[in-house]
């Protein structure tokens, strides 16, 4: 493809936020021209759960939810406290049911609702029990023909089988392979299927979570027309007409500038991989891992500032918090795994500081998690430990220690995974003291049997009951520790993005330091100031404003020669 020298639209990033944009903006008749840092599409989005949160969305009847602008408001008002935004909120609501219907509409986009799915502070004013999070439909990656191996690949250690991505319902049915007929059929057709992908392609074809929703996201992008191109670095924004016009780059070894008539929209992600972010922003920069790709680094919000925008620093929170674990593997490379929600709410888990004592809800949310261990890291929860027995290993695994039969060995020869025959040993093992340990152990077994966690309340309410097993009694997040060997695997504070974005109002407009928004530039998803004010209130309310406000973006630079400006 050759680089034109003028296009309408620039989309700067290929995540979820600026997809979106692109497609809109394509859809409504402008020129679009995508570029993306990394030699594959996606972004974070790509490798993220790919769970989207949209309020009062189109699809919630049907799994027999009612919601309000009222609720949602009052909800995320709760959450966000004297951070709240009421201009980006209010956008948010009002535009979201709306992008949701024009995917629907207009792109290869399908969204699922989940019946439940809980806000992850369900006793607030406003909380809904379901409906509000959104999945991306099951996808057939061959559709994408040859672009496919151009999107973002799932991270390895995710994959089962060397190539295979499952949900959670699939790795139900796994697990239950040898226990009912139901599950044996469903897991045959599933391993059979990838096997005949695997014949034509280097991993399954069979998209679910974030790469599901990325390679529909692109289908559209390429069907419609937007231009793309990969391997692209940004090295200056330029406003020679007085308005963010130009987009300088390197491309394959050359410099290239290309004009936006219209206006460039930011998607690159935020900077979470950005040392001198983490270091400026979090409260244990020395121990605390990214999930972000490395090109999620910042550079676009520091050529932003150049044209005078500013930084919104005023969040609860300056990242979205995940607790992760480290595996340094045999050739040196380290894996992280985010522990989101396939292990810490499940019965016979707890989680311990250097003093061998429970600090937190096991269960609760990973960003609450994560602000438990900063909040007691004087005391030694940075780093923390996530102790369980053979069973729970067995029929749940822990962080990347799959369950069932799968080998342990890499994990135990690595010290990922710490395995003693009593409690008081693993204790040793781990460098907490035994007798604490041990006490910790005995008093939440004595939980376990009443099915009340006297301390921490874990299982008390319909978020960590949701993510329990429900076929535990009389609590679905509690189980005796006491089936040697024992496990326990070190946990730090993580993220899967940054919060700290370009100021925007509710229309993407980025703000610059006088307040007025700086003419020609729309920031998106994590280059965007967050929504929620740094908070985290349910799964998928990062995805939720990237796609809508991706929406909004696209459609004003769409319609902006169609519309003249302040009467859209």
């Amino acid at each position: 493809m050759g680089i034109p020298s003028t296009v309408d639209v620039i989309v700067l990033g290929s995540g979820a936020a600026g997809l979106s944009a692109a497609i809109v903006a394509r859809h409504y008749g402008a020129d679009v021209l995508m570029l993306e840092r990394a030699s594959v599409f996606g972004g974070s989005s790509a490798i993220s759960g790919g769970v989207v949160w949209i309020p009062c969305n189109p699809l919630m009847e049907s799994v027999g939810h009612k919601d309000t602008p009222e609720a949602a408001r009052e909800y995320i008002a709760s959450v966000t406290g004297n951070r709240f935004r009421p201009d980006l909120v209010d956008a948010f609501i009002e535009n979201g049911a709306a992008m949701v219907q024009f995917m629907h509409d207009h792109s290869a986009l399908r969204f699922v609702p989940r019946a439940v799915a809980p806000d992850y502070y369900p006793d607030r004013p406003g909380a809904l029990a379901g409906g509000r999070s959104l999945d991306p439909q099951i996808y057939d990656g061959r559709r994408l023909g040859p672009w496919f191996a151009r999107l973002r690949p799932p991270i390895r250690e995710f994959l089962v089988l060397g190539g295979m991505m499952v949900n959670s319902r699939d790795i139900a049915h796994l697990m239950g392979t040898l226990r009912s007929p139901g599950d044996f059929r469903a897991s045959s057709r599933l391993v059979l299927g990838y096997l005949a992908q695997r014949l034509r392609h280097p991993r399954g074809t069979r998209l679910v979570q974030g790469n599901s929703l990325v390679a529909q996201l692109l289908k559209s992008a390429v069907d419609t027309g937007v231009r793309m191109m990969s391997a692209c670095d940004v090295t200056g924004l330029g406003n020679a007409t007085g308005r963010a016009d130009t987009v300088r780059f390197i491309h394959a070894g050359k410099e290239h500038i290309v004009t936006a008539r219209r206006g460039i929209v930011l998607a690159g992600g935020g900077a979470p991989a950005s040392a001198d972010y983490v270091r400026k922003y979090t409260r244990t920069p020395d121990t605390h891992f990214t999930m972000a790709p490395a090109e999620n680094s910042g550079g676009l919000l520091r050529l932003a500032l150049d044209l005078g925008a500013q930084l919104a620093e005023d969040v609860v929170d300056p990242v979205n918090y995940a607790p992760v674990s480290l595996h340094r593997k045999a050739d040196g490379t380290v894996a992280r795994f985010p522990h989101l929600f396939l292990d810490r709410a499940k019965p016979g888990l707890i989680a311990v500081n250097t003093g061998g004592r429970r600090f937190v809800d096991e269960a609760s949310s990973y960003h609450n998690f994560v602000n438990h261990m900063l909040d007691g890291a004087a005391g030694g929860t940075v780093p923390a430990w996530l102790i369980c027995d053979e069973r729970f290993l067995r029929k749940y695994g822990m962080g990347l220690v799959r369950p069932g039969i799968y080998p342990r060995k890499p994990y135990l020869d690595s010290g990922y995974l710490r395995k003693a025959a009593t409690v008081e040993d693993l204790a040793r093992s781990i460098g907490v003291p035994p007798e604490a340990l041990a006490q910790t152990v005995s008093r939440h077994n004595g939980f376990a049997k009443t099915g009340v966690d006297e301390d921490f309340g874990k299982g008390s309410n319909i978020y960590d009951r949701y993510l329990g097993d429900a076929n535990v009694d009389p609590n679905p997040c509690l189980a005796p520790i006491e089936n040697a060997p024992f496990y326990a695997v070190q946990v730090f504070p993580g993220d899967i993005g940054t919060t700290v974005g370009l100021r925007t109002d509710g229309a993407a407009r980025v703000l610059g330091r006088n307040g007025d928004p700086v003419a020609g530039l729309y920031a998106v998803g994590n280059d965007m100031n967050s929504v929620m004010s740094g908070t985290y209130p349910g799964s998928g309310i990062t995805l939720g404003p990237a796609l809508t406000f991706g929406y909004i973006a696209g459609r004003a630079l769409g319609l902006q020669s169609i519309v003249p400006e302040g009467k859209e």
